[in-house]
């Protein structure tokens, strides 16, 4: 039997989540039933006739899988209903205020959200990567959790909790694992009260004075625990660019800073220590993995390359992007399967487009629109024709790929004398 996992965002009310689900259950059942051929792995706005439809804002049906079957026969349904927080919202307010250090500096150790939050409505749905890395990644993180719930002894059995996800800047790592911590709120919402997600700024945990760079991770680790300590919080603890805290000590050579060699000890001993809490999830992303420490990827339980995107997910990434233009009204509503068949313009793009990385490719529609609306064929107010707009994006393509190709020659040749 199957598996449809069916996510239902509400809207902002009084009433508890419990009361909510019991009400609404029944009803989603019912036109999830009713309705063949809806679509997956896309939100949609139901017409629920049975209940008050202004209490849900939307449903996302995805398969355990990653596919979509249909609710009716073999599949087994899993309901999540959950409410965004404020994009702001944190549930131990002052927790990571700014501090100040040694030299009276104010200091910013980590970024506290609450999940799931409004801020990362849709980042899953919207993050394209190689088939099948999303559920992979979700999959073993649900493992995970399971394990420190049946409390399976890591003695035998290796089980940090620890995931880092590494490759050339720009690829999508730290919204992947943002959009992980979103996801695993949803999933795990019977068994903890609270989702948290701590960003460590690696950056700020480095002082110019001697010893302080270890005491500031020393205290940033004591607050992750009074989270860690509530057994009623999943805590998941995203470091961004990890080779920034675990350099890799067998590189570094007399001239390196010893408090860069204490900083890598301290982050160590303290995910050690935060390891034993079954209630916390690792996430780390590394531009650099081979500069990252031996010890840190060895703790690593599953480690994921996330590479430039392949000709299949950079054209699904124009498709969504040129969706969202036509949703707006700034380019024409047309088949985007039609208009390629006919000029082949999204394929070419496609494929002229491997290389860059995800961020580079999410840049192209607004250089586009903008080397579009000075050329003579722009009307004011007027909507871009498709295959006009795919030769802009051609356009503005060739330009970054020139621009990219001389800061490479300049970073080789150097600065130049004055």
């Amino acid at each position: 039997m199957s598996a449809t996992h069916v996510e239902v965002r509400l809207n902002s009310t009084d009433q508890p989540i419990p009361a909510l689900r019991f009400v609404l259950t029944p009803a989603v059942n019912a036109f999830l039933k009713s309705n063949n051929n809806l679509p997956h792995n896309v939100a949609f706005k139901p017409d629920l006739v049975e209940t008050d439809p202004s209490l849900v804002a939307s449903v996302l049906l995805e398969r355990d899988c990653g596919g979509g079957p249909e609710i009716a026969g073999e599949t087994k349904a899993f309901f999540h209903f959950y409410k965004p927080h404020a994009a702001a919202a944190t549930a131990d307010s002052g927790l990571f205020d700014s501090a100040v250090d040694a030299d009276g500096a104010a200091v910013v150790d980590a970024n506290h959200v609450l999940l799931p939050s409004k801020k990362f409505v849709g980042l899953w749905e919207t993050l394209i990567f190689e088939k099948g890395l999303k559920e992979r990644l979700l999959k073993f993180a649900m493992s995970a959790l399971t394990f420190s719930k049946h409390h399976v002894d890591t003695n035998l059995i290796a089980c940090n909790r620890l995931i880092l996800l590494h490759g050339p800047p720009g690829t999508g790592k730290t919204s992947l694992c943002k959009a992980l911590a979103q996801k695993l709120a949803i999933r795990t919402h019977e068994a903890f009260a609270y989702t948290h997600l701590v960003e460590i700024n690696s950056h700020s945990l480095f002082s110019k004075w001697f010893s302080e760079s270890g005491k500031l991770v020393a205290r940033l680790f004591a607050k992750i625990g009074e989270l860690v300590a509530d057994r009623n919080n999943l805590v998941c603890l995203l470091i961004d660019e990890v080779e920034s805290l675990a350099y890799a000590r067998s590189s570094m050579n007399s001239n390196e800073p010893r408090d860069a060699m204490r900083v890598v000890n301290a982050l160590l001993t303290h995910l050690d220590e935060i390891k034993t809490h079954p209630n916390v999830l690792i996430l780390a992303t590394s531009n650099l993995a081979q500069s990252i420490d031996l010890a840190f990827l060895d703790r690593a339980d599953l480690r994921e390359y996330i590479g430039y995107p392949a000709v299949p997910a950079i054209r699904s990434i124009y498709k969504s992007m040129l969706v969202e233009l036509m949703s707006a009204g700034i380019v024409e509503c047309e088949a985007l399967e039609t208009e390629d068949i006919e000029e082949g313009l999204l394929t070419n793009l496609s494929e002229r487009s491997v290389g860059l990385s995800g961020r580079t490719l999410r840049k192209l529609p607004l250089l586009a629109h903008a080397q579009y609306t000075a050329s003579e064929l722009f009307e004011e107010n007027g909507k871009i024709f498709l295959s006009d707009f795919l030769d802009a994006m051609l356009l503005a393509l060739e330009q970054n790929i020139r621009q990219h190709q001389l800061l490479k020659s300049e970073s080789m040749e150097g600065p130049n004398p004055k």
